[in-house]
């Protein structure tokens, strides 16, 4: 987070933004001057001065893991990336739909997408979002065109036609609580609006920002406008691996055993309307889970 500094010399006052970080196991702290007043465009200059503090910190590390990432996917033979290509799906379908209440264990959910062996006793519901969930993974995986509103509202439908279809595919058109959340999404109002902004934003900055950093803005932005009824953190996972994988980046699982840390991320940020808390749980969870490409 960026704090608003100043400083009194004599009988005028000084502006500037500071930010502290680890490096090297030591406490930095980097500034940078303002001037004598606060500038009115504060919030897009700490906006900035955060971007060139993570692009020092974060981002090289970040592209050492596409390249040796990269290079290992190319030794591997196809039947070998499928498989590996699989496992990730298995169990990135199992976390994100467990931090949305589903029942199914992660032995369930590989018996169900691998083997096509449906778990007792489980609601059916969970078994049919499972299965909607990978076809909708895979899908994503294959799109080959820019992300889009008409794309988004696809994968939403392919991922409760079957079990709530009178939400599935649709913008909500009511207002909506997040359980236990201190955030209130939305006005239903205000949906189009919102997502008309969120299209453009990504579309002028799909080619500006590092993809590490866009992906995880996507995640933040769109599950912030909350458009659905249900379903809108799971389409935000979708859309945060569709940028890392469209971009050669290894994509990203929130583990259900993190949900805790991910939801206060997500919420102190949407509460505090500060995106670098998010941005920083984000690449602090994706370099801890990707550190051995960074060697």
């Amino acid at each position: 987070m960026a704090n608003l500094k100043k400083r009194i010399i004599g009988n005028q006052t000084y502006y500037y933004l500071e930010h502290s970080l680890r490096k090297n196991g030591r406490l930095v702290k980097k500034q940078k001057y303002l001037g004598k007043q606060i500038p009115k465009n504060i919030e897009q200059i700490k906006k900035e001065f955060l971007s060139e503090i993570y692009r020092e910190k974060w981002f090289s590390l970040f592209d050492q893991i596409k390249i040796n990432y990269l290079k290992e996917i190319k030794k591997m033979p196809l039947s070998a990336r499928e498989k590996e290509l699989n496992a990730f799906a298995v169990k990135f379908t199992y976390d994100t739909q467990r931090i949305e209440g589903s029942a199914l264990t992660l032995r369930e959910t590989a018996n169900l997408l691998e083997r096509g062996i449906t778990p007792s006793n489980r609601p059916i519901g969970d078994v049919k979002e499972a299965e909607a969930h990978k076809a909708a993974f895979y899908e994503m995986i294959h799109y080959e065109r820019d992300l889009s509103m008409q794309t988004v509202l696809h994968w939403h439908k392919k991922l409760f036609e079957q079990t709530k279809p009178e939400i599935a595919g649709k913008i909500r058109h009511h207002q909506v609580k997040i359980s236990g959340s201190k955030f209130m999404p939305p006005l239903a109002l205000e949906i189009d609006i919102l997502l008309r902004d969120f299209f453009n934003w990504y579309s002028k900055h799909k080619s500006k920002k590092h993809a590490v950093e866009l992906a995880a803005l996507t995640h933040l932005r769109f599950v912030t406008i909350h458009p659905f009824t249900d379903g809108n953190g799971r389409i935000s996972r979708l859309i945060m691996n569709f940028v890392l994988n469209q971009n050669g980046y290894p994509m990203m699982d929130v583990y259900y055993e993190n949900r805790n840390s991910y939801y206060n991320a997500l919420e102190r940020s949407q509460v505090k309307k500060d995106e670098g808390i998010f941005l920083k749980w984000f690449f602090k969870r994706y370099l801890k889970e990707y550190k051995g490409y960074c060697g």
